[in-house]
């Protein structure tokens, strides 16, 4: 049987799962929260002085605050472009309704909560310039989505279980940040959406464990293979209006970095943490170019460690059409 056959056939074994993986890892919609939850209630009597309250509180937070937010939120806004890309994945077939379309469909409308209270929070907060940011989130999702994965699900898998970590961890920090800052509404937002990329992280990387049972040579290679050419966040290709695809992802992760929203080191603990959890390091009754794939898996935390602690950060700020320098528009 051929590679291709064989992943459509743990595919096909894998979606007998589906409602399972439904029940465990996301939530009914009268059970999971809205973004209306956590926003100024625009019906009650109150709205107005909520608004000036978290306009108020918005006044506290810094410039890299606002650039990373800002990027965080259209991140968050470009889910067509992921929604279209897995439904492409080999073994999810949209027109016959499948399990994996189903999922895709289901882990899609809990994603759409993301980017929308966000925008609305950031709208509210009249700290940024959305004309601008709005021209950013459409020119990303015209410009498409490209993961470095094929149609392959293997990979697919692979990447999101790295990426919904990592939004994860770029969620709960900038809540802790708001926090700190005295803006409790928006760390409020931030920590319940950090909530739900885990959920979907935890499922992710679950799909990928019961891979490894029935195919682990082609899982391993899968995976070494995204690690080799690394990684890249859905905002790869982010850019300000009238600029190149993708010249604000650098400045925007940089801003990341010199907050300790998202640095060089958790890339590093997210793939020992997926490494830990896979228990790669077991896998054995392997093929060469599985057991190659193990060794240069289970060596590469230490070398990118030692790469990244040679890494500096730019200590400039660049300025982004979406934020003025004194945060005010």
């Amino acid at each position: 049987m051929s590679l291709h056959n064989i992943r459509l056939e743990v595919m096909k074994t894998m979606e007998k799962r589906i409602d399972s993986f439904l029940e465990d890892y996301l939530i009914p919609v009268d059970k999971i929260w809205q973004p209306t939850d956590f926003l100024p209630n625009s019906q009650g009597d109150n709205f107005f002085e909520e608004v000036r309250q978290l306009r108020g509180e918005a006044k506290e937070l810094g410039y890299d605050f606002w650039v990373v937010l800002v990027g965080d939120t259209i991140t968050e806004e470009a889910l067509p472009t992921y929604e279209s890309w897995l439904m492409d994945v080999e073994g999810v077939d949209q027109h016959a309704n499948n399990g994996w379309a189903k999922w895709v469909k289901h882990w899609s409308a809990e994603e759409n909560r993301h980017g929308d209270v966000l925008n609305k929070y950031l709208y509210l907060a009249g700290r940024v310039n959305m004309k601008e940011i709005e021209k950013t989130t459409q020119h990303l999702i015209a410009d498409g989505f490209d993961a470095g994965t094929d149609r392959d699900p293997y990979k697919n898998f692979v990447y999101t279980s790295f990426q919904e970590l990592a939004t994860n961890i770029s969620h709960k920090r900038v809540g802790q940040l708001a926090k700190k800052s005295g803006s409790k509404m928006l760390s409020k937002m931030c920590n319940v959406i950090a909530g739900d990329e885990m959920r979907h992280h935890l499922a992710y990387r679950e799909f990928v464990k019961i891979i490894l049972e029935y195919d682990p040579n082609e899982m391993l290679n899968a995976f070494a293979h995204m690690m080799k050419q690394k990684i890249v966040m859905p905002a790869q290709f982010v850019r300000e209006a009238g600029e190149p695809i993708g010249s604000a992802f650098e400045n925007f992760s940089n801003a990341a970095q010199r907050l300790g929203v998202y640095t060089a080191l958790d890339y590093v603990d997210i793939l020992e943490r997926l490494n830990q959890y896979w228990e790669i390091d077991k896998l054995r009754e392997l093929n060469d170019q599985g057991e190659r794939s193990r060794d240069y898996l289970m060596k590469l935390p230490d070398r990118l460690r030692r790469i990244s602690s040679r890494i500096a950060t730019p200590v400039d700020q660049h300025i982004f059409k979406w934020v003025e320098p004194n945060g005010v528009i």
